[in-house]
């Protein structure tokens, strides 16, 4: 598994905590998307069931290291989704349970890695808080979560959270260019769009997705041109709608900074052509009119179930261009 320099810091610490005696039982790692949470998790479990620790290292030739290299070792395990499904439910949560009671096959610690803690379902997430409210010896779990504030509230209130913030942004940039050829435009800007997390920034500026933005972004710069809003509908039509749209807002962020003298900081670096004519075509109330929608739409393709996508997507868009022809000089279609 990877590892990541950003993750350094937050390792000793939380092997320091075991070894000076004073680790909690249970920690929920809040990160964003491509911070390398798994990875931390991982180096923490390595050294947790090594049966030689070396310092803040894991030996890497006990006989717990080289199951854990060879990715079967008897007592780490990961409570993941199962491939197909969208939750965890209470079956495998009570299985776990049953199996923590049992003594250490290794004779050690136990690890238990949750990727995603948010996937649980109500009857699950309570069924885990039994184990955590009463968790047998020396046995340790690792949670990872995106939005902890959406976990059940005693869930969250028996784990210790643990904030994985991005690193400095000079520092994200300079790791960015040691994996791949990038300008220092595109480079701030997938990390800005990435809310400086360096791995999702390294997949958005994978060739595949770089494109689909700027199709969007050249879309977008025709239609202030041309007027016509409804040119979007095949851009933002697709299975990563909510992704795209975030895309659109972040544009519609930085030209409201235009309008009101903010232009440090903007998300969209590479593009500033295009966020300067969004703010010469909009103006500033439209602008944040526009931005609260799209942020409704985004929530409610994340979040309802069974939605019309396209069916959302295009009265967002007409929505969108009512208002704008409610203002005199603004769109007029043919």
């Amino acid at each position: 598994m990877q590892w990541y320099p950003w993750l350094n810091a937050p390792y000793r610490q939380l092997i320091a905590q075991h070894q000076q005696g004073r680790a909690h039982h249970a920690v929920l790692v809040y990160a964003l998307p491509g911070m390398g949470e798994a990875a931390l998790a991982w180096g923490v479990s390595r050294w947790l069931l090594c049966q030689r620790p070396a310092g803040l290292k894991s030996c890497g030739v006990c006989h717990g290291c080289q199951l854990m290299q060879a990715g079967n070792h008897p007592d780490w395990h990961a409570l993941a989704v199962d491939k197909g499904k969208s939750s965890l439910g209470i079956d495998a949560v009570r299985q776990l349970s049953d199996t923590l009671w049992h003594h250490a096959q290794q004779g050690g610690a136990r690890v238990v890695w949750v990727p995603d803690a948010n996937a649980l379902t109500e009857a699950a997430a309570n069924a885990l808080l039994k184990t955590l409210e009463e968790p047998p010896q020396n046995c340790w779990f690792l949670l990872g979560s995106r939005e902890p504030g959406r976990l059940l509230a005693t869930l969250r209130s028996r784990c210790l959270l643990w904030h994985l913030p991005p690193p400095p942004e000079a520092q994200s940039l300079a790791w960015l260019r040691k994996q791949r050829p990038v300008d220092e435009a595109a480079g701030v800007t997938a990390l800005r769009l990435c809310s400086g997390a360096p791995g999702a920034a390294l997949a958005l500026l994978d060739a595949s997705q770089w494109q689909q933005r700027q199709q969007l972004c050249d879309a977008l710069f025709a239609l202030t041109e041309q007027g016509d809003l409804l040119a979007l509908l095949p851009v933002l039509n697709q299975e990563d709608a909510p992704r795209r749209i975030g895309w659109l807002c972040s544009l519609l962020v930085d030209a409201l900074k235009c309008h009101r003298a903010a232009g440090a900081g903007m998300q969209n670096a590479d593009r500033l052509p295009l966020v300067h004519a969004l703010a010469r075509w909009l103006t500033a109330p439209q602008l944040d009119s526009a931005l609260r929608q799209w942020l409704r739409c985004r929530d409610r393709l994340r979040h309802v179930v069974a939605v019309n996508r396209e069916l959302l997507i295009t009265e967002q868009l007409l929505e969108w261009e009512r208002r704008c022809n409610a203002v005199p000089g603004k769109i007029e279609r043919e």
